[in-house]
């Protein structure tokens, strides 16, 4: 790997098109979303066995199987979940605002908030399983006041979900658990089975094969939070950043999946040559090393440029799901950040921080969409309903104009609804 100079390149001529496309794999997903639909639960456990290994008649997580599990997580591990439950809570509370009421002495107009009723957690299982994915999704649901909350994560062959996940769930008040995962999993919460609920609204990371799945449903049978693609890192680092702590930042990210993208941007070359260095040392001591290594081979960049700010205009157009700013005064910078998922501030403040205690939210958005959306967060689970209130007298002063409105769009049964009010 050798370091590309920026020369005033885009960020697409950089690093291509990014997107999230499930082109590949819709055709087999519409395929199981129409199966889950028509079959039910009966589809659910043929997926399971042919996907996941597990052959059992059971879906649904029982009390015994979480009182097991409390059980067998250590006192310390529950009191690590439970401060950073408190640290996710704490922050996200800040997001929830109110309605709010506009009045005459003749009309009414407002805004009130409502969360949805029911709520869907995607939870991944593959490779590895992910309790910090169930905080971040269960706690704002939680605090917009989703009245049900039902998870669904793959299972093992033996029919077990990981302690750690059903500890995670426990804790942060989920209401019902299933062991399902993939497409069929995002089908039976969009649709419903005998033993799933139909929810309003599912959230939550995934594969290419949840990702179609999320796509095919959105806005037809229920809301969904985004579709994500693989996830990115991009490290701006100054001459002042250790290549130590650099490279393995970009090797925490790669670690996730072959497609994760790492990506550096520095002023200082001799910063980005130590980098490298760095990560083809710090890979051989890696569990995920091979999937570190290919998403290294096949993703990561490491781009000079002559200043700090060329390289925060630069990632303001690349627009990174994270974005570490390992810089002396990270602050200064901030102010110029426009599109990022999550800004991680100074020499000592690495992604992990924010995946999974300081409290901000982990589900961020990918390939480029932080141009135009948001984490995920309180307002995912929450809508608004608008109303309305005119007395007689305010409906006769506005009659006119409202007519008038109407009559220009040629809708004169909208009219007529003023008119057979304020004839006298």
């Amino acid at each position: 790997m050798k370091p590309i100079r920026y020369t005033g390149q885009s960020a697409e001529q950089l690093f291509g098109v990014r997107d999230e496309s499930t082109l590949n794999v819709e055709q087999v997903v519409k395929e199981i979303i129409l199966d889950v639909r028509e079959r039910g639960d009966c589809a659910l456990k043929e997926y399971n066995a042919k996907f996941d290994g597990y052959h059992g008649n059971v879906l649904e997580v029982d009390d015994r199987e979480i009182e097991e599990a409390m059980r067998v997580v250590s006192c310390e591990y529950r009191c690590m979940l439970e401060r950073a439950i408190e640290n996710i809570r704490n922050f996200h509370t800040k997001q929830m605002g109110g309605g709010f009421e506009i009045k005459t002495e003749e009309t009414v107009v407002g805004q009130k908030i409502t969360p949805v009723a029911k709520a869907g957690i995607y939870v991944p299982g593959g490779t590895a399983a992910y309790p910090s994915t169930v905080l971040m999704t269960a706690v704002p649901a939680k605090i917009a006041g989703v009245e049900e909350l039902v998870m669904v994560t793959p299972v093992k062959a033996d029919g077990k979900i990981k302690a750690e996940v059903l500890v995670a769930a426990n804790l942060c008040g989920v209401d019902r658990i299933f062991k399902i995962g993939g497409a069929q999993a995002i089908a039976a919460l969009a649709y419903g089975t005998e033993t799933v609920p139909k929810v309003d609204k599912i959230v939550g990371p995934g594969n290419i094969y949840v990702a179609a799945a999320k796509k095919t449903v959105a806005g037809v049978v229920c809301g969904i939070d985004s579709v994500a693609g693989p996830s990115e890192i991009l490290v701006l680092a100054d001459r002042g950043a250790d290549p130590v702590h650099v490279a393995a930042d970009l090797l925490s990210q790669a670690e996730h999946d072959v497609c994760a993208s790492a990506v550096l941007f520095t002023d200082c070359e001799q910063t980005a040559l130590d980098t490298i260095a760095q990560l083809e040392m710090q890979l051989k001591r890696l569990s995920r090393g091979e999937i570190a290594k290919q998403s290294i081979r096949d993703h990561c960049k490491i781009v000079v440029t002559e200043n700090l700010y060329d390289a925060i205009d630069l990632a303001n157009e690349y627009a990174p799901e994270h974005l570490e700013l390992c810089v002396n005064d990270p602050f200064l910078y901030l102010e110029r950040v426009r599109n990022a998922g999550s800004v991680f501030l100074g020499y000592h403040t690495p992604e992990a921080v924010g995946d999974y205690y300081a409290g901000t939210n982990h589900t961020l958005p990918t390939c480029g969409s932080a141009r135009f959306s948001s984490p995920l967060g309180v307002n995912d689970f929450i809508k608004t309903v608008q109303y309305v209130y005119y007395n007689k007298s305010a409906l006769a002063s506005a009659a006119s104009d409202i007519t008038m409105f109407a009559g220009s769009e040629g809708l004169t049964a909208h009219a007529e609804s003023i008119n057979v009010r304020v004839k006298k």
